[in-house]
């Protein structure tokens, strides 16, 4: 078994069961286009880490390509190696990874991130690696170089490359209010980057790449001598500044009995809710190990012949219940838990208001039982 099956299981994809996430490769697309055009003077890295946010990391990544994405990011080095083993050749920056995994990632001819001389050093003795990207922490304060430990970092990467035992192909930062509409720390944190790289050339360097800004920094930090803008949350639809983004997931399920309930009687364990009127109620056979927030229980709605209907009583691990009201409902009619908003339906903005969390966490959750479709919307 090699690297990539032994750590992460792709999700399943095939026909739809009793629930599947719909995929929307057009949305993809769209959104590469969009982001494209509202900053041309960049290049587009389409950050793919966590399967792609649960959407699926090779078909995500072969759309973006397609649509002008230039370059892939992930964050772990497994991740890495599953979009090389499926065919995709783009230049590819991974920021996690141990020891073990350079002569890997080194003969996959995938770029890794360094942020200390011990890092650097760990590197520079595998000789396949060959790019790498220096990180110079400017204000998240979690990976990257000190300020104070940058110009040791940019000396000894220059004698490395004096050496021919690396290259520097990048150096980069990572905002830590990229979606502020002022931008006023992402502008502080800009100055610093430009300053890191003033001092990196000095030290004999010439990164070709430069980055800094993710999706929605993309949009509120005008920093035009930086060579790519990160896509991660905007790859998916997760639309922070406003710019018109298309959610790409939709996720979807069935009635999978209905039942009649009386006044009186409760749904669920403990009988959290327990119905005013007599109701039909609805089982939906997806729950919290599926990725459906167990917290929501009581706030949450879902759509089922065009009705809002809200989920009622505590949240399973394989399945909750919803209340449909007067509306007839036969078992087997499509539930949609979230997708887009164009139907009535609740997006997974709202989802994630309910849980008190932000969309990425729903879109990542959304478990491996839960089958991947694909699809090519039209409009």
């Amino acid at each position: 078994m090699n690297v990539v099956q032994a750590r992460q299981r792709p999700a399943p994809v095939g026909i739809a069961g009793l629930s599947e996430a719909v995929i929307d490769l057009s949305a993809i697309r769209d959104n590469v286009r969009t982001f494209r055009r509202l900053a041309p003077r960049q290049d587009v890295l389409a950050v793919v880490k966590a399967d792609a946010f649960g959407h699926g990391a090779v078909p995500v990544a072969r759309a973006a390509i397609e649509a002008g994405a230039t370059w892939l990011g992930v964050a772990r080095a497994d991740e890495a190696l599953q979009l090389r083993a499926a065919g995709l050749t783009a230049p590819l920056l991974t920021w996690l990874y141990d020891a073990a995994e350079l002569m890997l990632l080194g003969d996959m001819d995938v770029d890794v991130s360094v942020s200390t001389v011990a890092e650097l050093q760990q590197v520079a003795s595998v000789p396949a690696v060959k790019y790498v990207h220096l990180k110079l922490d400017t204000g998240l304060h979690r990976a990257g170089s000190t300020p104070d430990q940058w110009i040791e970092l940019t000396r000894a990467a220059a004698r490395h490359e004096a050496l021919g035992t690396l290259v520097v192909r990048g150096i980069w930062s990572h905002l830590s209010h990229g979606d502020a509409p002022d931008a006023v720390q992402s502008r502080k944190q800009l100055q610093l980057l430009r300053t890191g790289v003033l001092l990196a050339r000095r030290a004999g360097l010439m990164p070709s790449v430069l980055h800094l800004a993710n999706s929605a920094g993309a949009i509120t930090l005008d920093a035009p001598e930086m060579d790519l803008i990160r896509i991660g949350a905007g790859l998916y639809g997760i639309d922070e500044t406003g710019i018109g983004l298309r959610p790409a997931m939709r996720l979807m399920s069935k009635a999978a009995q209905v039942r009649r309930i009386r006044a009186g009687e409760g749904v669920s364990y403990g009988h959290d809710f327990v119905a005013e009127r007599d109701t039909t109620v609805l089982l939906v056979p997806i729950g919290y190990a599926d990725g459906i927030p167990r917290v929501t229980a009581g706030q949450a709605s879902v759509l089922c012949r065009g009705v809002r209907m809200p989920v009622v009583g505590r949240i399973a691990m394989d399945q909750f219940v919803v209340d449909a009201g007067a509306v007839a409902v036969d078992a087997g009619e499509p539930v949609t838990i979230f997708g887009d908003g164009s139907q009535g339906e609740p997006t997974a903005k709202e989802w994630a208001d309910w849980a008190g969390t932000i969309p990425h966490d729903i879109y990542c959750g959304i478990g491996t039982r839960v089958p991947r479709r694909y699809q090519e919307a039209t409009r």
